[in-house]
């Protein structure tokens, strides 16, 4: 544990907090209640959800616990440290930085010497009790992983209409649309809020969505946005709560054909047994509007979705908390958080390990193609994440491999699985519809030379038909193939 100076238990025992202004000028409160008992503590922090502190320990001046999110698997607690300093309490994050950024700081200060948390009022429930959970049949979308771009992981909250009809063009001239990538997908930060009759608007930075969509259309191209269950999206912004119909009508007016769904400050209004009828309600939504749109659940994998994600409406869900562009980001939630998935994929019905970070600028090239190949052999959406107007060379001919896209887009919707693992070297396969796509990674720090034996894939031939992708070139390889893979890289083959 990372520890901490403390000055007493005393100064510790109440409720703190932290407040700041968000980029759409609403204020943001959030909530520390410290209940200590000894050389121990709990209590609970409340901004958009309510975590609980667990593991609290004192040990002289010291100070440390995590926070538990009840959604959440245990094994993920979040690790924190504090010092008081005056009359200030500051808590860092003990997680170690991510893509560069530093720890996570906050300063708290002291409000009143109250253990007890009373919620405010947007937090109090007004929906009706949901009627018991039954499977829906599927809406006959997303036949094969939906292709597109989303604007979150390059732009995040500057996304505006210019850069979104700047983005439709280069998706068109680059040749990204003919290589399928179809949806342009707006993330959180459009929304402004209701007018007199609740009807959803979208802010300053979108100023006629519907004709927005029309251009975006007039391209050959698809339009999508982004909610979610609750009150407030992530960023802040408008929620969908207690609207859900009548967003969905007004999504479909505009010519919406996309919905991102994002879970976020929902647990403030839902128990966690009314995530999956809180998903199918928007999703019934949606199929009442008489348009076509793709459902993507947003709640990074909590609670089995695999096990009720169709059965709520959803056409693919997130099987992972945020991607960021770094190595051990991708290859984590790639290569280990995936395994035992395969069975929930389909036609119709796809895990989504988050969105693509190629050309972003955190990896390199030969990270951002086994990106590419693992995705494709997970038969995961393809939803790319870079500035499409200003891209290299080099990642436009990684995203727009015809052939590694060709993997992804199987008909038969299997999604591949690891089959050998030899400490850092990985063999998966993806069957397909005809043959099956091989990949060989090699996670480690130096080349590698690795086989494959075709009978290892399930391949019987005796001399089948193989073809590496990324060369694109045919092998002769009879029985099984060697070949060196670059460290952190990979040969990706297609064997028939």
């Amino acid at each position: 544990m990372i520890l901490a100076s403390l000055a007493s238990a005393v100064d510790l025992n109440g409720t703190w907090q932290f407040e700041q202004t968000g980029r759409n000028g609403q204020k943001r409160v959030t909530t520390y209640i410290f209940k200590v008992q000894g050389n121990k503590f709990t209590g609970l922090v409340a901004a958009n959800d309510r975590r609980d502190i667990v593991n609290g320990v004192i040990d002289g001046n010291n100070l440390t616990f995590d926070t538990h999110f009840e959604f959440d698997d245990a094994a993920r607690m979040n690790p924190f440290k504090a010092e008081i300093v005056g009359e200030e309490l500051k808590v860092t994050s003990a997680r170690p930085p991510q893509n560069g950024r530093p720890a996570f700081t906050t300063t708290l200060k002291k409000i009143s010497e109250s253990t007890t948390f009373t919620p405010p009022p947007e937090w109090t429930p007004s929906h009706k009790p949901f009627p018991k959970f039954n499977a829906i049949p599927p809406n006959g979308l997303a036949m094969t992983p939906p292709m597109g771009w989303n604007s979150w992981n390059k732009f995040n909250r500057n996304v505006d209409d210019k850069s979104v009809r700047e983005i439709a063009d280069a998706m068109v001239a680059s040749g990204m649309r003919d290589a399928g990538y179809i949806y342009v997908n707006i993330d959180d930060t459009w929304e402004a809020g209701r007018d007199k009759d609740g009807n959803i608007q979208s802010n300053e930075k979108f100023p006629d969505m519907k004709a927005l969509a029309d251009y975006v259309h007039s391209k050959g191209l698809k339009l999508g946005i982004y909610s979610g269950p609750g009150r407030k999206t992530c960023a802040g912004y408008e929620g969908s709560y207690g609207h859900e119909a009548q967003d969905a009508m007004t999504w479909a007016k505009w010519g919406i054909d996309y919905l991102k769904y994002d879970w976020c400050s929902a647990t403030q209004v839902y128990h966690r047994n009314e995530m999956a009828p809180a998903y199918q309600e928007m999703a019934l939504a949606l199929r009442a509007t008489k348009r076509p749109i793709i459902f993507s659940l947003c709640q990074y994998g909590w609670l089995d979705v695999g096990e009720w994600g169709a059965a709520a409406g959803g056409n693919l869900w997130r099987t992972t908390g945020d991607i960021s562009d770094r190595w051990q980001s991708m290859a984590s939630i790639g290569f280990d958080q995936q395994v035992g998935r395969e069975k929930y994929a389909g036609p119709g019905h796809w895990n989504d390990p988050d969105m693509l970070e190629i050309g972003n600028g955190g990896m390199t090239d030969i990270e951002y193609r086994t990106h590419m190949s693992l995705w494709s052999i997970l038969a995961a959406p393809l939803l790319a994440g870079n500035d499409v107007r200003t891209m290299t060379e080099a990642t436009k001919e990684i995203l727009c491999n015809r052939e590694v896209i060709a993997i992804d887009q199987d008909k038969l919707g299997k999604q591949g699985v690891r089959v050998r693992q030899d400490g850092e070297q990985e063999v998966w396969k993806k069957p397909l519809s005809q043959g099956v796509a091989v990949g060989l990674f090699n996670r480690g720090a130096a080349p590698a030379k690795m086989t494959v034996k075709w009978s290892d894939v399930g391949v019987t031939a005796k001399n089948p038909k193989v073809r590496d992708l990324w060369a694109h070139s045919d092998v002769n390889a009879p029985g099984e193939y060697t070949v060196e893979v670059p460290s952190h890289g990979v040969v990706m083959l297609r064997v028939q």
